[in-house]
Formats: structure tokens, C-alpha cells, sequence
């Protein structure tokens, strides 16, 4: 299974960290992934989308993946 949440499809991003002389390595950032058990099913789902499901249903907005923009 990739790191990645079903619901709102975030995923492990690229970033760097940087010594005490500024030297650059790169690291990956990774989704704070959590097994929850939803309507039966055992899923691993981020922290954010638990903290959406708490909210009552007439408050709750479904999350869409953001959509690329296209150059012309």
C-alpha cells in the first residue's frame, strides 16, 4: 500500500534539510497516515480527513484532490 490517503489523495512530498554550514540533503516528507476502522473496514486514512469525519454531516465537506493546472 502506498503512503498515500484514500480520500483526499495526499501524499509524501520532497523537501531538504539544511546543517549548521547551510549544506542541502534532501529527505521526504511523509502523510501522517493513521489506521481507522470506517463503516466496518479497516482503513489508513491522514489526520486532517479523521478530523473532517468528527465534524456532524451537515458541516462536512467532501475533499477533492486539487486539479493541475494546464499551460498553454
Amino acid at each position: 500500500m502506498a503512503r498515500k490517503c484514500p480520500t483526499c489523495n495526499r501524499k509524501s512530498i520532497g523537501s531538504a534539510t539544511r546543517s549548521h554550514s547551510n549544506i542541502k540533503s534532501k529527505r521526504r516528507v511523509l502523510v501522517n497516515l493513521q489506521t481507522k476502522t470506517i463503516e466496518g473496514k479497516r482503513v489508513k486514512i491522514c489526520t486532517s480527513c479523521i478530523r473532517t469525519l468528527k465534524k456532524p454531516a451537515r458541516v462536512r465537506k467532501v475533499k477533492t484532490p486539487k486539479a493541475k493546472a494546464v499551460k498553454k
